[in-house]
Formats: C-alpha cells, sequence, structure tokens
C-alpha cells in the first residue's frame, strides 16, 4: 500500500520594512530578478544590467556629500559673518553703536570748547544721577592716531573723570561713546557740539560768544561771520545777542576771565558803552587786569563800574539838544536817521552785526568821508 504525502499551500505574508530591504547592503534595486538576471531568457541581453555599487562605495559617496553640504554651509556661514561685520563698521561710523572707551585716551584739544573750564556748580548734580542710574546719553568722540578726540560731551567727560578720582571705581574709568566720521569738516564738529547745547538753557551768551571768537581764530575769518556759521540754527535775536557779546570779549581782549557770569542785559550795555567810546575798551580791560586774584563776582562788580563813564575831559559842559530826524525808503523798509552832538543812530529792519567786520568798516568809512566831502 502506497502511503500517500499531503502538500500544503503556504503563503508567507512580509512585513513592509521586509518587502522594501535590499540584500546584499548597497545593491541597486534592479537588481532584483528581472528578465537580464535569468540566464536563457530572450531579454537577458537586451536590457543592459545596472552598475553595483559596494557597501564601501555608498559610504564614500554619503561622506562625500556630507563634506559638500557642511562646506556649503560653512561659507553662508562666513558670508553672513562678513555681511553683519560690514554693517557693524558702517554704523558705528555713524555714531550708532557705541563702545565703552578709556576716558584717558579722550583729548579735548582739536575744538574749543563750549563750556566754561572754571567751576560747574551743576557737575555734582550730573555726577549724583551717574552713579544712581548710570549715563543715558553717550559721548561723541572722533577717532584719531593716538585715541579719541572729544567732540560732544565735555561735562560727562568732566564727570567720569571726577568719579573716578574719587571712588576709585575702576568702572568711571571707561565712558561709553559713538564715534562720528574721521575727516568731518571743522564747521560741521563745531556745529555738533553748538546744537547740542543750544536746547541747554544754562548756556550762557558768554560762554556761546567765546566759542565764536575760538572758531574765528581757527577758520580765519571774523566773529560776526563765525556766530553766522555756528548758530544758524539759533533764533535771530538770540545769534544778535552772542554778536554783541563777542564784540565785548575781543573788544577787551581776552582780559574777562568769567565770561559765563555776564548777564545778558550788562552784556549789551557794555556793548553799547564800548560802541560810542571805543576808547574805553582798553581802560576797562586794564581795570579787570590790575585784579588779578578777582573772582566772578569782584570781576562783576568791575564791568558794573566801567558803566559809570566819566565825561570827556575838556568837554563842553552842556551838549546841544539839536537834532535832525530824516526818513528814507529802503528794499528793508523805512530807514530812520536821527543826528545828534556826537551821535548818528540810523534804525532799519536789518542785522547789521551780520555784515563782515571789514565791509562795515569801509561803510562806514565813506559814509564819513562822504560827510566831509565838499560840494
Amino acid at each position: 500500500m502506497v502511503k500517500k504525502r499531503s502538500v500544503f499551500d503556504i503563503n508567507f505574508e512580509l512585513d513592509a520594512e521586509e518587502e522594501v530591504a535590499e540584500f546584499p547592503a548597497g545593491n541597486h534595486p534592479a537588481l532584483k530578478t528581472n528578465a537580464h538576471n535569468v540566464q536563457g531568457h530572450p531579454l537577458q541581453n537586451h536590457e543592459p544590467a545596472p552598475t553595483r555599487r559596494g557597501p564601501m562605495a555608498s559610504a564614500i559617496s554619503e561622506t562625500a556629500e556630507a563634506t559638500h553640504a557642511r562646506a556649503n554651509a560653512e561659507a553662508a556661514i562666513r558670508a553672513e559673518n562678513d555681511a553683519l561685520a560690514h554693517e557693524h563698521v558702517r554704523l558705528k561710523k555713524l555714531g550708532l553703536i557705541t563702545d565703552l572707551i578709556q576716558t584717558s585716551e579722550v583729548l579735548t584739544s582739536k575744538l574749543t570748547r563750549d563750556r566754561s573750564a572754571n567751576v560747574d556748580p551743576e557737575l555734582d548734580e550730573l555726577k549724583e544721577s551717574i552713579k544712581a542710574v548710570g549715563l543715558s546719553n553717550p559721548i561723541r568722540v572722533e577717532k584719531t592716531e593716538s585715541g579719541f578726540e572729544l567732540i560732544q560731551g565735555y561735562r560727562r567727560l568732566s564727570a567720569f573723570r571726577q568719579l573716578a578720582e574719587e571712588t576709585g571705581d575702576p568702572r568711571y574709568s571707561r565712558i561709553p561713546a559713538a564715534m562720528v566720521p574721521r575727516g568731518e569738516p571743522l564747521v560741521g564738529l563745531y556745529r555738533k557740539m553748538v546744537d547740542e547745547n543750544l536746547i541747554r538753557k544754562d548756556l550762557s551768551f558768554g560762554e556761546m560768544a567765546q566759542l565764536a571768537l575760538s572758531y574765528a581764530r581757527d577758520e580765519g575769518i571774523d566773529a560776526a561771520e563765525a556766530v553766522s556759521s555756528l548758530y544758524a540754527s539759533a533764533l535771530k535775536q538770540k545769534r544778535t545777542y552772542i554778536r554783541q557779546f563777542a564784540r565785548v570779549l575781543e573788544a577787551l581782549e581776552g582780559a574777562v576771565r568769567y565770561p559765563e557770569a555776564i548777564p545778558r542785559a550788562l552784556g549789551l550795555d557794555i556793548n553799547k558803552l564800548i560802541e560810542g567810546r571805543p576808547d574805553l575798551a582798553k581802560d576797562i580791560a586794564e581795570r579787570l587786569n590790575r585784579t588779578p586774584d578777582r573772582d566772578k563776582d569782584a570781576e562783576l562788580e568791575l564791568l558794573r563800574d566801567a558803566l559809570a563813564v566819566p565825561k570827556k575831559a575838556g568837554s563842553k559842559g552842556g551838549k546841544s539838544v539839536s537834532k535832525t530826524s530824516l526818513r528814507m525808503g529802503r528794499p528793508e523798509g523805512e530807514a530812520r536817521v536821527t543826528a545828534l552832538d556826537g551821535k548818528v543812530e540810523l534804525r532799519l529792519e536789518r542785522d547789521f552785526s551780520a555784515i563782515p567786520k571789514a565791509r562795515l568798516q569801509q561803510g562806514i568809512e565813506a559814509f564819513l568821508a562822504a560827510l566831509d566831502a565838499k560840494d
């Protein structure tokens, strides 16, 4: 009796991962059983077999691709860093980025300060504010070969230096500073300093006039032109006052030691006195120089005493009270002229103090020559 075998058909379902798995590792998917892999198949020689890649070749290829991607990423990072560095330099030149710089490296010699070098009673308040909340407004400097040149912030720099000396705290040896572009014309640097301080109500006419005189010497121009250039942002009346103070300081030839203490009214009165009696300027200067140890109160008293001008020696006991008045039409408006004994007054809507000194002198000389000319 022949024993029969039972045959069972068993279907194994492969997992999804096993279906896509390749073997051996690194082989191209096309190496699965196809027509060109079967010996004797009609299509065996019609389809070229793909190149077979081993595990080592695959690893080398993947490493090369990763290296190339990393190189591209590093190049992009370097390009971005370069762009940021250039932008940092640009913003720094514009003064939009501040640095902490050593106060000892800041010089104050390029510009004459519009602040008096005398004792500043408000500096103590600034120092207390810096100790309490820090410095909210950095100084502005210009980079030089040996350090920095101060453009704005003389009081702030002075406060930091005094705090460093008084407290010994190293924090006050460095001060926040913004850079201004190098090579800027001198008038631009002066204007930066002036315009910042125009908003300060405690800056006196004497200090502003002193700055205008210093700038005039640096640029080789007269004081009136210097005032017009530096204080272009100021109101017209304020510029007129500054010019009058500048004429007083210039006429007294540096004898005034405390220009910041001169009240507006006193300065204008002295200017009027010197205009009427130019010979008195030398007398006032000599009177000030004879008191070298004076303080600001003593100096103001000497200036007030100068207003009590004695009559000229040998002058007549009484002056003529006759007066000649006339009016003339001008493009600027109506000009009114009053002629008295020893005085000619011209009133016209025009700022005569803005006229350069040399041209004004020529005009007056021509006026007097015309009066003395014979018909």
